[in-house]
């Protein structure tokens, strides 16, 4: 396992393909120094003494000790563990701990390149590849992102539809050494703080659609590969430090006819297996939400109590009620998780079909439980924002200017016009307010609350899912049954 030290050395020598604002980016830029904090928290972790346990696991490969963020998981503790960790290391940084996505893509492709190597028409070795690949992974102890979601274009047509065929990442020539791919992955979580990426398709595919059916893995730097980086830092302060400089980065990532040798394709033309990889890498996706999202409902109930502490109010009845809305939604979304946990077996489902046996036995969490969690959670984003405005109040959106705040002609007058609780020192009072803007009214906080609405899928996704997957049949047999109905059984 690496240190946060050899991480950070590691990408100040990758390869310069970052863009922002006009500029090419170093790795090491300080724009990106808060995001690799952030990722220097799941190093640090797994060396820790009192997190080690939760932090680490037992390779399959090869029984060695590896970051839990590069484990398959084995069995529904792994999954329980996986959903812990997430939750604690969240609570440390008070948001994403934005290394998620990578175990979430490498659990995917380790069943999806197990049944695409049985396909009649495979073209590589898949399993044999990923398995080259995942060892790596693992010995390095790599950071991976994924990159999942397509541009797009004219959002009606199917990939094969667009009037640019451009708008999906698509394999544009097959080569006996590899393939060349062209096309944009968009939104990718910390793509510029990351060792490599690995590529699965966004969506189910239809056969005429297989140059969209790929899979791979590329290094973050690799050549054809240009990263147009969106960085979300709050604005820096000189005098009221944080006790976290929380950031983190978002990347349009750009494959501009980017070669790809056959030994790092994990998938190329099978599109019932491309589509595998699309659902699975959600799945995954859906249940470390389960993790990550009740740590950010931790810190709003946390934010929503301190503010309501400050104000006087922290008594009322439509206080309590409030809190509640908000403790009722995390733990909801925990204990969906940790149940989809408990459920998790080696299948998926199949449309028509059911559930199957997929892969080479890693387990693979409960999908409706995933779903149910991540819907809940993911459509109550504005909600809680809503509430801490309620409870707050009007005072964060007009707060005074840190040079305000600490200059002589205007610290002592501030002082005592922002106290509102007496008992709390105005000095601690200031500095909560600021953190409460950081989360609910700063440039990042808006990416952030999009983030958590989409991230892993927007809710209509779920609710598909949800609706396709639920076996409402045999519910409608327990009415007909009751009602003294015919039954169709």
């Amino acid at each position: 396992m690496r240190t946060r030290k050899e991480y950070i050395e590691r990408l100040g020598k990758m390869n310069r393909n970052l863009y922002s604002n006009g500029e090419k980016v170093d790795r090491l830029d300080e724009r990106q120094e808060s995001a690799i904090d952030v990722l220097g928290v799941t190093f640090d972790a797994a060396w820790d003494p009192d997190s080690k346990a939760l932090c680490t696991a037992t390779s399959h490969l090869t029984g060695e000790t590896i970051n839990r963020f590069n484990h398959i998981h084995q069995n529904p503790e792994d999954l329980h563990k996986k959903q812990d960790m997430t939750r604690y290391l969240c609570n440390k940084v008070g948001l994403c701990i934005q290394r998620c996505m990578g175990i979430d893509a490498a659990n995917a492709l380790h069943a999806v390149s197990f049944e695409a190597q049985k396909d009649p028409g495979a073209k590589s070795a898949y399993h044999e590849n990923w398995l080259k690949w995942l060892a790596e992974f693992q010995k390095e102890d790599w950071v991976a992102s994924c990159a999942q979601t397509d541009v797009k274009g004219e959002r009606l047509k199917r990939p094969a539809a667009q009037t640019d065929p451009d708008m999906y990442v698509r394999v544009v020539e097959e080569k006996s050494d590899g393939i060349v791919v062209r096309g944009s992955k968009v939104h990718i979580s910390g793509a510029s703080v990351s060792d490599e990426i690995l590529v699965v398709p966004t969506r189910a595919l239809r056969p005429e659609e297989s140059s969209y059916a790929v899979a791979f893995a590329v290094p973050s730097d690799y050549d054809g590969v240009k990263q147009v980086v969106h960085f979300h830092n709050y604005r820096r302060r000189d005098h009221y430090k944080r006790g976290f400089e929380y950031g983190f980065t978002d990347s349009y990532v750009i494959f501009d006819d980017c070669f790809v040798p056959w030994e790092r394709v994990f998938v190329c033309g099978e599109t019932l297996h491309g589509g595998a990889a699309a659902l699975l890498f959600a799945l995954f996706h859906r249940h470390s939400y389960s993790g990550c999202k009740p740590a950010m409902l931790d810190f709003v109930v946390g934010l929503a109590a301190l503010a309501a502490e400050i104000n006087g109010i922290e008594r009322t009845p439509h206080v309590r009620e409030m809190l509640s809305q908000l403790i009722m939604t995390g733990e909801l979304g925990y204990a969906a998780g940790y149940t989809a946990s408990a459920k998790g077996k080696g299948e998926v489902y199949m449309p028509g079909a059911g559930f199957l046996p997929y892969g080479p036995g890693n387990c693979i969490p409960d999908s409706i439980y995933c779903n149910v969690g991540r819907c809940l959670t993911g459509e109550a984003v504005f909600h809680e924002l809503e509430i801490l405005c309620n409870i707050a109040g009007g005072l964060p959106a007009t707060f005074p200017y840190e040079k305000d705040l600490t200059g002589p002609e205007t610290k002592e007058l501030l002082q005592k016009y922002l106290t509102r609780n007496p008992d709390i020192p105005v000095e601690e009072q200031i500095k909560f307010w600021l953190a409460f803007i950081d989360f609910a009214l700063s440039g990042s906080s808006g990416s952030l609350a999009y983030g958590a609405y989409h991230g892993g899928g927007s809710p209509i996704m779920e609710q598909i899912a949800i609706t396709s997957q639920y076996d409402i049949e045999a519910r409608k047999e327990i009415v007909r049954k009751i009602a003294g109905m015919k039954t169709k059984s």
